[in-house]
């Protein structure tokens, strides 16, 4: 089949959960003989290469702001595909959901991923959290089919609008313990001496949360808090203004690094209010981290019994759970076993492709 996936930044993944998605469907279909597409960012990629482990990419400009940059790169992707056609358009964001008709102007089968509920997110102003909540409505019309990688967010969707979404669960990799540990010394950290946080620095994340409720807590461990985020100057600077030594920001980090990272953790950390499902959880869990998250559904949907949850926004719970983890090594490595176990038996990347390419080739027939 020729597919193309647009709606992301890009590949190799270097911001977020769309661009590793992206990254793992595309190099894990082409390797299967599927002609696939990836449509990248300039401002992501400034110096943009054609070719990716197989993949074609194709890298176009953007209006690179806030409210811009993804609908408008969207927007040209689309009349890039339109001349060059294909099998199947996959578009993630729900935000893009007033552009999916497009493609199907052609004949071409067009699925949108909705990921989690955007308009939540507290960066966005009143005028785009309608944008956002209008796209809801315009997601249940124009493509052939919505995906959800969640149960929380497909039962949201029939709810709401009594329509059926394909459940396609998000993957991650299992590695083993202790790998890549001689690059630690990079972050100034070593091997099962620091608790890490990986996420975009964007108030509903709640990595201050984190930052409050570890001040209080007593252990000569670190804490990482990795990731960036554009637009968020203020905020980050914010969190990079505690007196604890012990808290370390590295920034964003990808590859061998980031591996090594969730590879060698003692305790990996989640505390976001709002979204779908959490990419750098469920790549926590297949490192063999005891993982500790907020109680919200799509958290607990995933970790199961196979980690830890604290109230979410409170920081005394959050302080009191991390403490009791950093106090009971033996339960936080009994935990981190389940949590790899339970990325292997449902949410491996090659059970998640399979069903991607089921998903497709029925559309196509």
């Amino acid at each position: 089949m020729k597919i193309a996936i647009l709606g992301t930044r890009g590949i190799p993944a270097n911001y977020g959960g769309f661009e590793t998605f992206a990254e793992q469907l595309s190099v894990r279909l082409a390797a299967r003989g599927h002609e696939v597409t990836v449509y990248c960012r300039k401002a992501n990629y400034p110096h943009p290469i054609q070719e990716y482990k197989g993949v074609k990419l194709v890298t176009l400009s953007s209006v690179h702001t806030k409210h811009f940059d993804t609908l408008s790169h969207t927007f040209v992707s689309m009349l890039h595909f339109l001349f060059h056609s294909g099998d199947i358009a996959y578009v993630c964001n729900c935000g893009n959901s007033c552009l999916t008709w497009m493609p199907r102007l052609l004949g071409v089968k067009v699925l949108l991923n909705t990921d989690g509920l955007e308009w939540e997110r507290a960066k966005w102003s009143g005028f785009a959290k309608a944008y956002l909540k209008a796209s809801e409505y315009l997601a249940m019309r124009f493509p052939n089919v919505i995906v959800s990688d969640s149960r929380a967010i497909q039962d949201y969707y029939k709810r709401k609008f009594n329509t059926d979404s394909a459940y396609v669960a998000y993957g991650a990799d299992v590695v083993e313990r202790g790998t890549g540990r001689e690059l630690l010394s990079q972050v100034g950290v070593e091997s099962e001496e620091y608790l890490l946080f990986v996420s975009r620095l964007e108030p509903e994340n709640n990595a201050h949360l984190l930052v409050k409720a570890f001040e209080q807590v007593k252990t000569d461990k670190k804490l990482l808090i990795v990731g960036s985020a554009p637009f968020a100057n203020e905020y980050i600077q914010s969190l990079k203004s505690t007196k604890d030594s012990r808290i370390l920001f590295p920034g964003a980090l990808y590859g061998e690094m980031y591996h090594a990272l969730r590879a060698n953790a003692y305790l990996y950390i989640n505390a976001m209010e709002v979204g779908g499902t959490h990419p750098a959880i469920l790549e926590a869990m297949g490192a063999g981290n005891c993982v500790l998250v907020s109680d919200i559904p799509y958290n607990t949907e995933v970790l199961s019994d196979a980690g830890v949850t604290f109230r979410n926004r409170d920081a005394d719970d959050l302080r009191d759970k991390m403490q009791w983890l950093l106090d009971n090594p033996a339960e936080a490595r009994r935990l981190g076993e389940l949590a790899r176990e339970r990325i292997r038996e449902h949410y491996n990347w090659d059970r998640v492709v399979d069903e991607y390419e089921r998903l497709f080739e029925s559309l196509v027939r």
